[in-house]
């Protein structure tokens, strides 16, 4: 069905959509923040990146921007995920690149919606 790489940084929430989305039948690798993210990228390119927004050391939205800007990785869809809900937080998302953003408490059954949708994109 596809494969996702969760970049959480909260074990709870990891394991919340580790969950979730093995439910629906989706294939997860994990990272824990954003270098990790990067290099696992790099020798497992995932269908469809899940980037919480705060991290330690770079954040959601720089992990986003580098990715968006190398010809390898710039065309995984990217769903941004963080607690911060306002609108000027997802405008500066989408900014970065994002192709959508959810925010925390993830609805689950949007969540598996949003990543299933970009996994179809992706395969055609």
């Amino acid at each position: 069905m596809g494969t996702v790489l969760i970049v959480e940084d909260s074990l709870t929430d990891m394991q919340i959509l580790i969950g979730c989305l093995q439910k629906g039948g989706i294939s997860v690798i994990i990272a824990q923040t954003g270098e990790e993210a990067i290099a696992t990228i790099s020798r497992q390119k995932p269908d469809v990146i899940l980037l919480d927004v705060v991290l330690p050391g770079c954040s959601g939205f720089e992990v986003c921007r580098e990715l968006k800007g190398n010809a390898d990785t710039n065309n995984i869809p990217i769903v941004l995920c963080s607690t911060k809900g306002g609108e000027m937080d997802k405008f500066w998302g989408m900014k970065q690149g994002a192709s959508a953003y959810l925010t925390k408490p993830i609805d689950q059954e949007e969540l598996v919606r949003t990543i299933k949708q970009f996994i179809k994109s992706s395969d055609s």
